[in-house]
């Protein structure tokens, strides 16, 4: 975490102003551009002259100074495979996952002041002021606990609360009206569900429930280091947890290949747990998540504000899906797509086939019973492609069902990481157990 600190706008006119002032100045970027382009002779396309680096600096340090839903969305739009945004704004949106300020002392004090009172730090034993890690809601400190225990205290942002309506609706209207977000594509229902999931994202106390549940059904499995909550350094704004020890997961990848299969198998084991016996997943699949205990080979959990709940009936439509790809059952398959949520349309259709071609592809990695190497897979690049041939029946796309796309955006994230571990994992093998119950 660097020292780098900048307040948190407050209050729904600042922000705007923020927004504001971003649409400008990306406005007057493609304005130069266009100029410079013209002069030398090209005829430059709206999306190039909005895609320059110098708007993907505007766009990304924006997001970064505001935080909270503005950073979070951008956060989420990041994770997109290919099938929403154009890749490009989806890479530029990728540097939010590392971005970070820290909010000045004299902010921290007041959000510390309303929840512990103006005598906080006689209640904080121990408490660093510069925070060790800094995210789109809140920011991370070190301290101890009366008991002389390691332990962690998560500050939110003041202001993230009540500005995520708006901020949303900002964003989101920014990137229509720039002709980033493709014009007959009706995102209302995904952007009700982000705001419903930012709103409990940005409760702690429902944080420290979903916590709770992680450590009841994991916390005797010696796999796994989870923190602890603590109720007396909590509220609706701070989370007072254990310290856990652990180095970035993304060190695993100097471990032997061994040591890499076993970790990234561990996770997708876990994918498999919290969706078909809990059905409770962590869906963010920001790697800062997860850590990684070179002593013991634990793997350490973080972060389960973006926790959601799953229905019975739709995870058992998901087991049936992966059933039908394993048995390359494609009438099977879109009965499960539709009990999903997708809406394919008659059978013997181009749309409906690239579909289902499409789930066969980005789910290949279940129907081999073998290692599959992540590092050489072209898998991601086939999925790009399948999604652009995807966009041209736009009498029939739709944004993806809300529940699949939580669980999507958290496999590609386990996709990533396994890539950048260079891991092979049979998880054919992983999931077949599910399938046999």
């Amino acid at each position: 975490m660097t020292g780098k600190s900048q307040a948190v706008p407050r209050g729904r006119v600042q922000r705007f102003g923020k927004f504001a002032r971003l649409a400008g100045g990306v406005a007057g970027n493609m304005l130069t551009e266009g100029v410079k382009q013209v002069a030398s002779g090209n005829r430059p396309k709206a999306r190039d002259l909005l895609l320059t680096p110098t708007n993907a600096r505007r766009l990304t340090k924006q997001l970064a100074e505001m935080r909270g839903a503005a950073m979070k969305l951008g956060q989420i739009f990041s994770m997109d495979t290919g099938d929403f945004l154009p890749r490009e704004l989806a890479d530029i949106l990728a540097t939010l996952r590392d971005a970070g300020y820290a909010m000045p002392d004299t902010q921290l004090r007041g959000v510390l002041a309303d929840a512990f009172g103006p005598e906080f730090e006689s209640k904080l034993n121990d408490f660093e002021f510069q925070p060790f890690a800094a995210a789109s809601i809140g920011q991370v400190h070190r301290l101890t606990t009366k008991q002389g225990r390691s332990a962690v205290l998560k500050v939110q942002y003041p202001g993230v609360r009540e500005s995520i309506d708006s901020d949303v609706d900002n964003l989101a209207t920014l990137l229509r009206v720039s002709g980033l977000l493709p014009k007959h594509i009706d995102i209302a229902p995904l952007l009700l569900e982000v705001k419903a999931q930012l709103r409990e994202e940005a409760d702690y106390e429902q944080e420290a429930r979903y916590l709770n549940a992680f450590v009841r059904a994991l916390g005797d499995d010696e796999r796994f280091l989870l923190p602890r909550v603590i109720p007396s350094l909590s509220s609706s704004r701070v989370l007072g947890m254990t310290y856990v020890p652990g180095v970035p997961i993304e060190d695993v990848i100097h471990e032997d290949q061994e040591e890499r299969n076993r970790v990234m198998s561990l996770l997708f084991e876990l994918l498999l747990i919290e969706m078909f016996e809990l059905r409770l997943v962590q869906t963010d699949p920001n790697f800062a998540n997860y850590r990684y205990d070179p002593e013991s080979g634990q793997v350490v959990l973080l972060d389960f504000g973006a926790s959601r709940r799953f229905k019975a009936a739709f995870t058992g439509a998901y087991l049936d899906l992966l059933k039908a790809v394993v048995a390359h059952d494609q009438d099977a398959m879109a009965d499960a797509a539709n009990r999903i949520g997708y809406k394919l349309g008659s059978e013997k259709t181009p749309y409906r086939d690239t579909i289902l071609q499409l789930a066969a592809v980005v789910l290949a990695p279940l129907t081999r019973d073998e290692p599959y190497d992540f590092a050489t897979s072209e898998l991601p690049k086939q999925a790009v492609a399948m999604a652009g041939d995807i966009q041209r029946y736009k009498e029939f796309w739709e944004a993806p069902p809300v529940d699949v796309a939580y669980i999507h955006r958290k496999i590609a994230g386990l996709f990533m990481l396994a890539t950048r571990l260079k891991a092979q994992v049979n998880v054919n093998e992983l999931l077949l157990p599910w399938l046999q119950e």
